[in-house]
């Protein structure tokens, strides 16, 4: 009985369940989200976006490809351009002449300064089209850094000799900020074709002089990559021509500032 016992005891016991073997959890995919950067990182300058375009301009040139990834991508940006260092315009700019540049027009008799500035139409130009399909972008609002020899953000010291005849033209445009739009993405920030503009007037009966530092243009938002993953693309005619070079970004802010910093219109994303 003792034996039966224990022979029916072990077949009461059940064998443990099989473990089943961990299903591995995929990761999730890859997004164009800014990259983790440390605490106070400060926001990418004029001085900085001028030597990166300068970098990617010597590759480009030399028929090389930068490697690795792009320390620009995510990082902030404040650029501050000065304009209006001859003193404002006293014929308003020609629509050809609206071209991605800050401007300061004299207004009628003289009492009145108008700033303006209107984004130029890049999306179909030969940087925008070349970077593919896969940009998906619907609008693409450029901006000239206007000249990138020059480091600061001030006016040059440079005035223009009285003794020689005729006006001199500027040189071309080469290092521009490209304000990209996604397909299906908000249209509030969008400008399509209008200008940002701010009047500057004389207080009470006192008449209106021009600064002598001119004015700024502030830009403010983030680098974004262009596909492949760099934040800067360029272009040239042929091997004797300076490359045209342009950074994507998304755009947060933009502002007309007196020299002294002294904020005079802004608008924001959104």
């Amino acid at each position: 009985m003792a034996a039966t016992g224990l022979f029916l005891s072990q077949c009461d016991r059940k064998e443990p369940a099989p473990v089943e073997p961990a299903v591995p959890v995929p990761e999730a995919p890859a997004t164009d989200a800014a990259p983790s950067l440390p605490a106070g990182t400060p926001p990418l300058t004029r001085t900085d976006l001028l030597a990166a375009s300068a970098r990617a301009a010597s590759a480009y040139a030399a028929g090389g490809a930068l490697t690795g990834s792009d320390p620009l991508v995510g990082r902030s940006f404040a650029v501050r351009m000065a304009f209006g260092c001859g003193g404002p315009l006293t014929v308003p700019p020609t629509p050809a002449a609206i071209d991605g540049l800050p401007r300061a027009t004299w207004g009628q008799d003289h009492k009145s300064i108008q700033l303006s500035l209107t984004p130029g139409d890049w999306l179909d130009s030969a940087l925008i089209a070349g970077a593919g399909a896969e940009a998906a972008w619907e609008t693409v609002e450029g901006f000239w850094v206007p000249r990138p020899w020059l480091a600061v953000d001030g006016c040059p010291a440079v005035r223009r000799d009285p003794l020689q005849a005729g006006s001199t033209a500027p040189s071309p445009q080469t290092v521009g900020l490209a304000a990209v739009f996604a397909t299906g993405s908000s249209r509030l920030a969008q400008r399509n074709g209008r200008a940002y503009r701010y009047t500057v007037r004389a207080e009470g009966d006192q008449p209106l002089v021009a600064p002598e530092g001119g004015y700024r243009l502030v830009l403010e938002g983030r680098v974004v990559a262009f596909p492949g993953g760099r934040a800067i693309r360029c272009r040239a005619p042929g091997p004797d021509q300076r490359p045209v070079c342009i950074a994507a970004v998304q755009l947060d802010r933009v502002a007309f500032e007196r020299a002294d910093g002294e904020a005079l219109g802004e608008w924001r994303k959104g």
